[in-house]
């Protein structure tokens, strides 16, 4: 907050007039008071004492009496020990209250034209298989990732990189063509991406019945699984597609149209978007020309057999194959293409890639490969490592179809808040549309936040039952939270009853003060996410915001109370908290319903 920088500079100048000491302002130790001692903000003492050379209680009093003599903002101090507690006065608080009731966008940057560039890659799927729970984390925490950079003042392209070739992608092509019967989405009834991760699903069940066999004929267990014949199948069908094969591409394009068109459900469903999205097929040619490149100017090494290697142990990591002896590409050569494209195309200050950190060796060798390559913004490439998502049973595996679908996950997770919904009594009175509506509400917040509330470095346990939960740090008690400030607007304009902040006040009560400073707490936390690249800091500062918006619920009248200006005062708080609550949602991708 510019209170914390102007009391922190006011300390650096009472150092310099007591104590004849010159320190930088960073060296101020400045937090919120304790909620169990009067006062605002604390002033950590310790640190000055190396200029003080007197005790911590005789330091904090010269301070604050310095403070107090020369600080219009400070209404009075104490001292406990080694800390300073400073009450602000009052009519800074109601200043802050009226800056945040009149400005439009509380706590937000508007970027300007000149702002500097930030492109953040998400998604990222394979076009072998549906979306999963997995995806959601890394789609809910790059979106709303790109939401508050934005809200700190940056331009922001989201983009996504589709992976739609490779070996992966042969293996679901090969099942269909032997075991698919000509099934089609329409004639099948499913989802395109539901119908090739079905494929990919049949053709492990098939590789690994030929790896039984071939093991048990006396072959070793690393023989068997280079010669068995899906897998040379599936080879050979990578090979012909990279030799544009006609049937191969024709039938390539046919099975990865079905997945877009899938895909685009899933994202419509979670409320994702992109600015441009990439494909590994139109990618990674240009990644192959920057290995040969790199090649010919002895940069990487050729093995006999034909394939490519870079050699990166001087630089700590080890050694890594751009191309394979048949020629095929890796996810090495398609990210360095894909790289090189994106700079192109756009004047980018920062790219930032959200990827899971199973991949964290991964983009440590793509950074050095680039900057090897000759690419000076390189090394400057940021992988957003977040934790993976697991559930009661254990790690999900695509191959082995034991992942959470996506698609699944969000209708189950409506099922959930239509049960706890009713038998809450919740939306008693709405209309079967009104509360089918309501219902995906509540669902997609309870998924989103309960998601997101969580360190993104962290690797976490996805509960639905618990997330959907209206009660404790969860997206539906934020929900229902801005639900009843609503209600207490709604009766306010029907009683016109005047919501314009007065000029004076009776002293503040207790948790008046509590809240008020926890709005004005919000651009500092808006800021600190956006340096963070942390959506669970905006999670949590909007809980904290509700339980004391609660606790003030609580304990004081807002449309009974009898003094017409702490009412008007009230109500402009009531409104401030609300808004502050949908910006916050907002920018977890989460919908506040007025009625609930």
């Amino acid at each position: 907050m510019q209170i914390e920088l102007t009391v922190k500079n006011e300390v650096v100048a009472a150092i310099k007039a007591v104590y004849q000491a010159d320190i930088a302002p960073d060296t101020v130790q400045i937090e919120a008071t304790r909620k169990d001692f009067e006062g605002d903000l604390t002033v950590v003492v310790f640190p000055l004492l190396r200029y003080s050379r007197t005790s911590p209680e005789n330091t904090a009093t010269a301070i604050g009496q310095y403070l107090a003599d020369n600080l219009d903002l400070i209404a009075s101090f104490d001292v406990f020990k080694g800390f300073l507690n400073l009450k602000i006065v009052q009519s800074y608080w109601l200043a802050q209250l009226k800056e945040a009731a009149e400005t439009e966008n509380y706590g937000f940057v508007a970027p300007t034209a000149d702002a500097p560039l930030v492109m953040i890659e998400y998604s990222s799927p394979n076009t072998n298989k549906p979306l999963h729970l997995g995806h959601i984390r890394n789609n809910l925490l790059g979106w709303s990732l790109a939401e508050i950079l934005k809200a700190n003042g940056f331009n922001v392209v989201k983009t996504n990189i589709v992976n739609d070739r490779g070996i992966h992608i042969c293996k679901s092509m090969y099942a269909w063509q032997q075991w698919g019967d000509g099934k089609t989405p329409e004639s099948a009834g499913i989802k395109g991406d539901h119908l090739v991760g079905d494929c990919y699903v049949l053709f492990d069940k098939h590789y690994k019945q030929e790896i039984r066999e071939l093991t048990a004929a006396g072959r070793t267990p690393e023989e068997a699984e280079q010669q068995a014949p899906s897998m040379c199948a599936a080879r050979e069908l990578l090979r012909k597609w990279e030799a544009k094969d006609p049937d191969t591409v024709a039938l390539w394009k046919r099975m990865n149209q079905w997945v877009y068109d899938g895909f685009d459900i899933t994202y419509r469903e979670l409320g994702i978007d992109f600015d441009k999205i990439y494909y590994e097929s139109q990618t990674y040619l240009e990644g192959k020309a920057e290995v040969l490149r790199g090649l010919n100017a002895g940069l990487f090494e050729q093995e006999p057999d034909g394939s490519v290697w870079a050699d990166l142990t001087a630089d700590g990591l080890d050694r890594k194959i751009l191309l394979r002896s048949d020629g095929t590409s890796v996810y090495m050569t398609q990210d360095i293409g894909t790289a090189k494209l994106r700079f192109n195309d756009f004047p980018i200050d920062r790219m930032i890639y959200v990827v899971g950190n199973e991949q964290n060796y991964h983009f440590q060798v793509l950074a050095t490969l680039l900057d090897r390559l000759g690419f000076k913004w390189g090394k400057t490439l940021f992988h957003f490592s977040y934790g993976m998502v697991e559930l009661p049973s254990g790690k999900m595996k695509s191959r082995e179809g034991t992942v959470v679908d996506a698609d699944d996950l969000l209708a189950d997770m409506v099922k959930v808040a239509r049960k706890t919904s009713e038998e809450l009594g919740k939306l008693d009175g709405y209309s079967d549309t009104d509360a089918e509506k309501t219902y995906r509400m509540i669902a997609l917040g309870a998924l989103k936040y309960f998601i997101l509330k969580v360190d993104p470095k962290k690797n976490m346990l996805f509960n639905p039952e618990e997330s959907i939960d209206f009660n404790g740090n969860t997206g539906p008690f934020i929900q229902y939270a801005h639900a009843r400030i609503c209600s207490v607007l709604r009766k306010a304009t029907e009683q016109n009853i005047s919501l314009i902040l007065p000029k004076k006040l009776p002293s503040l009560l207790d948790k008046e003060r509590n809240l008020l400073k926890t709005v004005t707490a919000w651009p500092q936390a808006v800021r600190e996410a956006g340096t963070a690249y942390s959506p669970a800091l905006i999670a949590n500062y909007i809980y904290n915001l509700v339980k004391e918006f609660n606790q003030f619920y609580h304990d004081y009248s807002i449309l009974s109370e009898p003094d017409t200006d702490v009412r008007a005062f009230r109500l402009v708080l009531s409104a401030v908290v609300a808004r502050i609550i949908r910006s916050g949602m907002w920018l977890l991708g989460i919908e506040s319903p007025e009625r609930m």
